[in-house]
């Protein structure tokens, strides 16, 4: 078991660490940074990773750790990033005299990511591969804009950037942030990007130094340090830093970003892609309805008849056979020929809001289709 210890209480603490709270840590994570471990920064401008890069480093110079062996990296999200996002971080990097780096998915941004998301979405329910049409959107059980558009990204660069190396990541991570961060370790293996026992030797773990600090000492720092804040907080009143619009920001925060006039054009598109798919951005809250004042009429008359069809499709989808719900490895068996006229009336108004061919308009093409999937499904299972 990992034995946790704060920082060294001795004459050498510098006076300004000391004015913190301590650094969570572990034996393993101080053992490696002795041994002069790759420290790797995970920046975005917001106000947690920003503080941990700073206090980090302090404590860094504290054990002796090199700074040639440090360097802060950035996962830039395009579109759905605030403007001033890329400057900022580079501004605090070289503030902390960090050599940064930053990397982008290949295949577009995450407002590219949520418009081909609902693309596959309608390709499937077309070949009737899914039971319910599926929205564009993440959400807090498919948190695909931070592992695809961070994480795996991240963390690749960073291994091919470093072969055969002991790296630590360091995260800006709080458990007071939210009810699914309460439980984050201290520090844990990361074998994402580096399998255990993998041929080059690289050993990957990630750190969380801040887990036990709240929002107030992070700020706190921020002062002590000289840390400069994203505009969102000091302008715009934001309480976290995310994207423009993020699938988790309260109403305060999606208020003040669409009160920033850089951040309009965005919202636009985004209300837009909700008109689209009749799928809100938030679960229970539609950004449409943040702003309103931003819409033009054409847009807003969109989004008037994109919440009638949400309504009538989750009407139609909830009253489709209940004991044919997706599930994993769907479909489960074959309807009876009374639910196979059910389904292909309730799929008919929902292709054609989407403009989707009607391939399975028949009692006969339905129960034909559900007998190649469970087929392709058996193969599956079997190979």
């Amino acid at each position: 078991m990992a034995v946790y210890q704060s920082v060294p209480a001795c004459p050498a603490v510098p006076p300004i660490l000391s004015a913190m709270p301590n650094l969570a840590n572990d034996s393993e994570i101080i053992g490696a940074i002795r041994a002069g471990a790759r420290i790797v920064f995970n920046v975005s401008g917001g106000k947690d990773s920003s503080a941990a890069m700073f206090a980090v480093n302090l404590y860094l110079d504290l054990l002796g750790h090199p700074r040639a062996r440090r360097m802060a990296i950035h996962a830039d999200l395009g579109r759905a990033e605030w403007a001033s996002t890329p400057a900022t971080v580079a501004h605090i990097a070289a503030l902390a005299g960090m050599p940064l780096t930053v990397v982008r998915r290949a295949a577009g941004d995450l407002v590219d990511r949520w418009i081909q998301r609902f693309e596959n979405a309608k390709r499937r329910y077309e070949a009737l591969e899914t039971y319910n049409l599926i929205g564009p959107w993440s959400s807090a059980s498919l948190r695909f804009c931070q592992s695809e558009m961070k994480a795996a990204v991240i963390g690749p660069a960073v291994a091919r950037m470093f072969p055969g190396e002991r790296i630590i990541s360091v995260l800006g991570l709080r458990r007071d942030e939210s009810h699914n961060r309460s439980a984050i370790p201290v520090a844990k293996a990361d074998h994402r990007h580096a399998k255990a026992g993998n041929r080059q030797g690289t050993i990957m773990s990630l750190w969380h130094p801040l887990a036990d600090w709240t929002a107030g000492d992070v700020f706190r720092a921020h002062q002590l340090l000289g840390i400069p804040l994203h505009e969102a907080y000091t302008e715009w009143g934001s309480t976290r830093l995310s994207c423009r619009y993020c699938i988790f920001a309260s109403l305060h925060d999606l208020q003040a970003s669409t009160a920033a006039p850089p951040n309009g054009e965005i919202y636009r598109e985004l209300v837009g892609i909700e008109a689209r798919s009749t799928f809100p951005f938030q679960p229970t809250r539609w950004l449409a309805d943040v702003a309103p004042h931003l819409l033009g009429r054409a847009l807003h008359s969109d989004i008037v008849r994109a919440k009638a069809d949400q309504a009538e499709r989750r009407r139609i989808e909830a009253a489709m056979p209940a004991g044919l719900r997706y599930v994993a490895g769907w479909p489960p068996r074959l309807p009876t020929r009374p639910e196979a006229e059910d389904i292909a009336a309730a799929r008919r108004p929902i292709l054609a809001r989407h403009r989707l061919e009607d391939r399975y308009s028949s009692v006969t093409t339905i129960l034909d289709r559900f007998s190649e999937l469970m087929a392709i499904g058996a193969r599956k299972r079997a190979a």
